[in-house]
Order: C-alpha cells, then sequence, then structure tokens
C-alpha cells in the first residue's frame, strides 16, 4: 500500500507499506527521499517482514516544516496510524540518527537496530574537516544554485562517483530533493536531544553498518555506536560510501537479512 499519512500538527506523510510478518521501518538518509530503499523492498518482503519506509518531511512528496516537529514524533505517529507496535528500525545517516533516538526514547517499539552511515546528534565533528567538506556546498546554496550544491554534496556523500548506474540514481534522487537545501533545521526538535550520552541505554540486538570509504567522521561515528551500545557488532561494507545500501545492495542484504531473521520476534 502507498499512500499519505495526516500528523496532528497539520503535516503529512508518503509511505509505502508492504509485505507480512514482523515490522521493518526504513528511514531515509538527508538530501534523498525513500527511493533509497529501493533495493531492499522486494528482498525484505521475501524474507518474511512487513516493509514500511516513508518520505520525511521535506523529502520526497512529503509536507515541508513549517513550524517546530520531531522526526522521532513523526516516525512513531507512522507505526501507530498502521497499526505497528513494534518494529526494526533500519536508518542511514539522517535516518540512521533518527532511528537511534527513536530507539531510545520508545524502546518497548523497537526489535532490533541498524544504523548505517548514521549520524549522532552531540558527537563532535571535527571543525575543520566540516569546514573543508561543507564550504563549496554552502556557497553554491548562498549563490541560490541548488543544482550545484546537490553536485558539490555528491562529491562528499558519493566520493566513488556519480556515472556508474548506482552513483547515477544516487545523483538523480539527490536532484530530486534538491529543496532540502531550504529546510530550516533548527524546526525539528528531535536533534536537540543527547544522542551521544545515552547510547548504552539501548537494549536490542543491533547492528551497525559503514562504507569502507565514507567520510573520515562517520567511520569515527560508527566505531563508536559499536563500542557503546551493548552487544552491538559492526560491518564494514567494501567499495561503499554513503549511501551504501544503494551502493552495495548486494552486500548490504548479506548483512542485515540474516540479522534481522535471528533478531526477529
Amino acid at each position: 500500500m502507498i499512500g499519505t499519512v495526516a500528523l496532528a500538527d497539520g503535516g503529512a506523510l508518503h509511505f509505502e507499506d508492504v509485505g507480512d510478518g514482523p515490522a521493518v521501518v526504513l528511514l531515509h538518509p538527508g538530501l534523498w527521499d525513500m527511493r533509497t530503499w529501493e533495493p531492499q523492498i522486494q528482498t525484505l518482503v521475501d524474507a518474511g517482514f512487513r516493509v514500511l519506509r516513508f518520505d520525511q518531511r521535506g523529502y520526497g512528496t512529503s509536507s515541508m516544516p513549517e513550524a517546530t516537529y520531531s522526526s522521532v514524533d513523526d516516525t512513531i505517529a507512522l507505526l501507530d496510524e498502521r497499526g505497528v507496535d513494534s518494529a526494526a528500525f533500519v536508518g542511514c545517516s539522517m535516518g540512521g540518527a533518527v532511528a537511534l533516538q527513536t530507539v531510545i526514547e520508545h524502546p518497548r517499539r523497537a526489535w532490533a537496530l541498524v544504523p548505517v552511515a548514521s549520524g549522532c546528534p552531540g558527537y563532535p565533528w571535527d571543525e575543520e574537516l566540516e569546514a573543508t567538506l561543507f564550504a563549496p556546498i554552502e556557497a553554491a546554496m548562498d549563490a541560490g544554485d541548488l543544482t550545484l550544491a546537490t553536485d558539490e554534496a555528491m562529491k562528499v556523500w558519493a566520493a566513488i562517483g556519480t556515472d556508474d548506474p548506482a552513483g547515477a540514481r544516487i545523483r538523480h534522487i539527490a536532484l530530486d530533493n534538491t529543496q532540502n537545501f531550504t529546510i530550516d533545521e533548527e524546526l525539528d526538535v528531535w536533534t536537540k536531544y543527547p544522542t551521544y550520552d545515552h547510547l548504552e541505554e539501548i537494549d536490542v540486538p543491533t547492528l551497525v553498518i559503514v562504507g569502507d570509504t565514507d567520510v573520515r567522521t562517520i567511520e569515527e561515528v560508527a566505531d563508536l555506536l559499536a563500542a557503546r551500545i551493548p552487544g552491538a557488532r559492526k560491518i564494514v561494507i567494501e567499495q561503499a560510501d554513503h549511501v551504501v545500501n544503494m551502493r552495495q545492495p548486494q552486500a548490504f542484504d548479506a548483512a542485515v537479512v540474516p540479522f534481522l531473521l535471528e533478531a526477529q520476534p
């Protein structure tokens, strides 16, 4: 089923809900939308899972944020609307950070966690590295050239390149979401929670995934998550940059599906 969930504050989330069995919620990275999970849908359904994915506010065809909200609350609202009591949360980058915080705030709603190339609010980024990486993106944004901003972002987050089919698809979805550069990030209050300070509270089976050619800080966050989340283990996917599941879908599925099958309630 594909549809739209109306939120209590007037916002709306575009979603897809397919399959039967234990629920798996897929949370997309910033810059992109829920289409980043296309390579995984049929594999997860065939493995016996119910799969929910959605466009977060400001992405895809979900509504743009106009007032304060919480991506964590949005995620729980979608689960409530679809009658899902508990799920495995699989999130890439921004989606990984939302997954972490959702599990911390709503531990009874989770049966597994897979942060992929994840962010972690509260983790201290290397300011010099951040300035070097993001200055060209910010310059393009300041000039009002959102296509150039996207292509500069691809140099960071799709460093392997965008000429091959996977890279071209990564760039295409990003170009469909240039409006994300206009989102007021201060409106999303979930990012103000100290996720970094509460990792030890996570008490569900956790698999940390990162690509071998991602940004250094993302690799550091993966090490941090694997070290501080009790019982977590980490897998590095070779020849993968930031959107690991699109860059190396077969290797990603080979890591995640057995983990979910073992962890399922």
